[in-house]
C-alpha cells in the first residue's frame, strides 16, 4: 500500500507506522497472556484438624507401623506410617454384641474393627474426600472386603461424613499400639 503526497510522491512511512503499532500491540498481548497462564493459582483447601485434638497422652508424630501389620489381600499403600485404602462403617445389629476384645461394642463411641492392629491402638482416620478426621481405638477384629483397611463404627462414620455413602477413601495414621496383643476373630 502505497500513500501519495500533494506533490506526486509517494511515503512508506505510514504503512511502516501501522505495521509497527499492530506489532506491538501483538507482543503486549502476548505478555499479558503469558503472565496471566503462568500465574500461581492458590485453592481453598481443607487441611485435616491438627493434633491439637489429640490427648496429650498420645504421641504427637506418629509411630511407624512394620509391616507385619499390613492387612494380607488388601490395596494398601503404607508410607512413613499411614495407610490407604477404603473404609466402611457398622453399627446397627452389632450394637450391644462383643467385640473380639471382649468389649460391648457401642456404635455412638469413636472405636473401629481393623484386621492386624493391636487392641487399644489409636488411629487418626482422615476422610480424603472431605478432610475430616477422628481418632479412634481399635476394639475388634474381622475380615473386611478386599479393598477396605478399616469398619469404623457408626459415630466415627457420622465424624468423618461418610454414613450415607457407606464407604470412603481414607488415609490412617496410627497414633500409638494398643498394649494388648492380637487375638480373637469376630
Amino acid at each position: 500500500m502505497e500513500i501519495r503526497r500533494r506533490s506526486g510522491g509517494s511515503c512508506l512511512i505510514t504503512p511502516l507506522r501501522i505495521w509497527l503499532l499492530a506489532g506491538l500491540t501483538t507482543l503486549a498481548l502476548a505478555g499479558v497472556m503469558v503472565t496471566l497462564a503462568t500465574r500461581t493459582v492458590q485453592a481453598n483447601v481443607r487441611l485435616p484438624q491438627t493434633a491439637a485434638i489429640v490427648p496429650p497422652s498420645v504421641p504427637a508424630t506418629p509411630i511407624k507401623a512394620p509391616d507385619s501389620l499390613t492387612p494380607q489381600g488388601t490395596a494398601v499403600t503404607r508410607r512413613h506410617g499411614l495407610f490407604k485404602g477404603l473404609a466402611s462403617w457398622y453399627g446397627g445389629d452389632f450394637n450391644g454384641r462383643t467385640t473380639a476384645s471382649g468389649e460391648t461394642f457401642d456404635e455412638n463411641a469413636l472405636t473401629a474393627c481393623h484386621p492386624t492392629l493391636p487392641f487399644g491402638s489409636l488411629v487418626r482416620v482422615v476422610n480424603v474426600t472431605n478432610g475430616r478426621s477422628v481418632i479412634v481405638r481399635i476394639t475388634d477384629r474381622g475380615d473386611l472386603e478386599k479393598g477396605r483397611i478399616i469398619d469404623l463404627s457408626k459415630a466415627a462414620a457420622e465424624k468423618l461424613a461418610m454414613t450415607r455413602s457407606g464407604l470412603a477413601p481414607v488415609v490412617l495414621d496410627v497414633l500409638s499400639r494398643g498394649a494388648k496383643p492380637n487375638g480373637g476373630s469376630r
